[in-house]
């Protein structure tokens, strides 16, 4: 029988899986505070405005300005948004050796974001969502274990 380990908030038991939690992380030379600040900015192809989140103070200041329409979003955003989010990911987990351990210490369990809002990322209320970022995380686990993992 499989476990599964849920996780949401960043003060959770596994909280540290979460895009809100403070792990911050370098790509590409520039300090992102969290994985939800490096998503939000690259929904957009203007490049203050990317600034402009990534400098957010918190990731609901960058959550919101991510969420703003004043900006338009990326024609390719559908495309592109899984690979932000593993970059983003793999990079946290290239920063934090604690992360990194938490994750591959979950064994052979499934991971799932247990959102009630989110559909894609996570399992969203009704527990049919996507959970798209427990998948990533199971991805980058199998990773870890053939050999290190590289980011930003």
């Amino acid at each position: 029988m499989t476990t599964t380990i849920y996780f949401y908030g960043k003060t959770d038991d596994y909280g540290c899986f979460a895009n809100t939690s403070d792990h911050g992380f370098t790509v590409d030379g520039r300090y992102w505070r969290s994985v939800e600040h490096f998503y939000q900015a690259h929904k957009f192809a203007d490049p203050a405005w990317t600034e402009r989140i990534r400098q957010a103070r918190t990731v609901r200041e960058a959550r919101a300005l991510g969420q703003s329409r004043k900006v338009l979003i990326r024609a390719d955003w559908d495309s592109a948004r899984d690979a932000v989010m593993v970059t983003a990911v793999k990079a946290k987990i290239a920063a934090h050796p604690e992360v990194r351990r938490t994750l591959l210490e979950t064994g052979e369990a499934l991971l799932v974001e247990a959102s009630p809002y989110d559909h894609y990322w996570g399992c969203g209320a009704d527990g049919t969502g996507a959970n798209r970022l427990g998948q990533i995380l199971m991805q980058i686990r199998s990773e870890l274990r053939a050999g290190p993992v590289e980011g930003g």
